[in-house]
């Protein structure tokens, strides 16, 4: 060994700095067997001295996370009453709506368009945004109901948070580790512009998407090996004059057609207005396989590789396309839009027979008529299930191939539900998941993933954790009669 190398050994062992594993006292950091830090070969590791963080903030109610679910968790609570914090990474709300550019919520309706299943905060942000012209609406489709201005929906939802005095919004401020006392989750440990800080709060909502919170703090969750790929979404400009001049022009076909040095592998491409950007469109075609994007290493990787799968979508286009010397990329996700990666493990795991079933739930807080929707990691395209017993796979440039996922019958359900019980980890006391990290089968999960969805198991969780701050209870033990009728009182629809 060098004397330099000794040297610098000495110079660190001086100063307290050990090759060890990252250690926070107090804060429930721990590393996983066979982990290594900061992705590096190196034995070598730093610890760091123990500390006294901060307690900036104490409330009852601390939501992590800032997507739509999220807001709409802290907006429910807050107004039945719960002083509230909301933690958001991003500089602003919203999430996949925002962040990730997926500008369309799906139908508030049943299947077969005559009743009402989504009210609620889903119904009260699209009035609003469709008083600002932000918003084009379809009743009548079996699909999709708002597609919307994404800026306008990131501004609206700063609104609706600014509105409650009793909410605390975080931006700019990840979640990093939690600390936990006999059982109980007591404070949310961020990282902000101001350094490390901690939240208090009664009861936490892990509105992350990947599980963030309930990884730190280990509570079960489960990982599929075929996790559905990642989307970056992105406006492409100028398309008007290619379909002008080219009459068979079909922008999901072209971008995978072999003949190109730069097309995307077959996978699946939708697209929708860019609602007050004439000339634009929102295009969801690019997808990354094989990413878990609830790895650090992996998530770096999958966002680069969208960028550059958004880039050869614009190219093919406008090298090798009469009329498409004005295609361009106008806009582009901030945050590559994230299907799948840790799924909680709850009180009860909805299946896909319970979906396309149309189960009834005596806990049900949320409805839903999104097609059960798989995006396939193993293979191109994806298959849509439908509550009539249809199902369809579908890939790029072939013949849709349709059948049955059951023989037909004289009645089918028209809508399916979501129970309070795959909100609540197991072993959790004041901890409930959103979002996409209810518990559900892969195909339960198809279905139920999308935000009209998720933002309703958030009102719905909101509105548990006031329920069990005002008896003291755990979160497993809320009366779901008064849940439902508390969220009815809100405007949800309770059936």
């Amino acid at each position: 060994m060098s004397k330099s190398r000794r040297t610098r050994r000495d110079f660190l062992k001086a100063a307290g700095i050990g090759a060890a594993a990252i250690v926070q006292s107090g804060c429930g950091e721990r590393r996983r067997p066979g982990a290594r830090i900061m992705g590096g070969p190196s034995k070598d590791a730093v610890r760091e001295p123990a500390r006294d963080v901060p307690v900036v903030y104490a409330c009852d109610i601390c939501v992590i996370g800032g997507g739509s679910a999220g807001v709409f968790a802290a907006v429910r609570a807050a107004r039945l009453g719960a002083k509230v914090a909301l933690v958001e990474n991003n500089g602003f709300f919203g999430g996949v709506a925002t962040a990730a550019k997926v500008n369309v919520w799906h139908s508030l309706f049943d299947t077969a368009g005559r009743a009402k299943i989504i009210g609620g905060l889903t119904e009260e942000v699209v009035g609003r945004l469709d008083r600002r012209n932000a918003v084009i609406l379809t009743e009548s489709s079996r699909s999709r109901y708002a597609v919307f201005n994404t800026f306008e929906m990131m501004i609206e939802l700063d609104e609706l948070v600014r509105e409650h005095a009793n909410i605390r919004p975080f931006l700019h401020a990840r979640f990093v580790a939690a600390a936990k006392k006999a059982g109980r989750m007591t404070h949310a440990i961020i990282e902000d512009k101001s350094g490390r800080r901690a939240i208090e709060a009664a009861y936490f909502i892990d509105a992350t998407g990947d599980g963030d919170v309930i990884d730190r703090l280990g509570l079960p969750f489960t990982k599929n090996d075929d996790l559905q790929p990642p989307t970056t979404c992105l406006f492409l400009y100028g398309l008007d004059g290619v379909k002008d001049s080219n009459s068979a022009f079909s922008l999901g076909q072209v971008v995978y057609d072999s003949r190109y040095a730069n097309a995307l592998k077959r996978g699946f491409l939708w697209y929708s207005e860019a609602v007050n950007m004439p000339g634009a469109l929102m295009v969801a075609g690019t997808r990354v396989s094989g990413a878990d994007c609830s790895d650090a290493d992996q998530l770096t990787r999958a966002e680069m590789e969208g960028r550059r799968q958004a880039r050869c979508i614009r190219d093919i286009v406008h090298d090798n396309f009469k009329g498409a010397e004005a295609v361009s990329i106008v806009g582009l996700s901030s945050c590559i839009g994230v299907r799948e990666t840790r799924h909680a493990v709850c009180l009860h795991r909805l299946t896909e027979k319970e979906v396309l079933g149309g189960v009834r739930f005596a806990d049900a807080v949320a409805n839903g008529s999104y097609r059960v929707d798989v995006h396939h990691s193993d293979k191109p395209g994806l298959t849509f299930r439908y509550l009539d017993g249809t199902e369809v796979y579908l890939v790029p440039g072939r013949e849709p191939v349709a059948g049955r996922w059951r023989p037909p019958q004289e009645q089918n359900p028209t809508f399916y539900q979501i129970p309070y019980r795959s909100l609540v980890p197991r072993g959790s006391k004041n901890v409930l998941v959103t979002g996409r990290l209810v518990d559900a089968d892969r195909g339960a999960f198809g279905a139920v993933r999308v935000m009209v969805n998720g933002n309703q198991t958030g009102e719905a969780v909101g509105a548990a954790c006031c329920l069990a701050l005002r008896s003291g209870s755990n979160v497993a033990d809320v009366d779901v009669r008064k849940l439902r009728d508390t969220l009815a009182e809100g405007g949800s629809v309770v059936i």
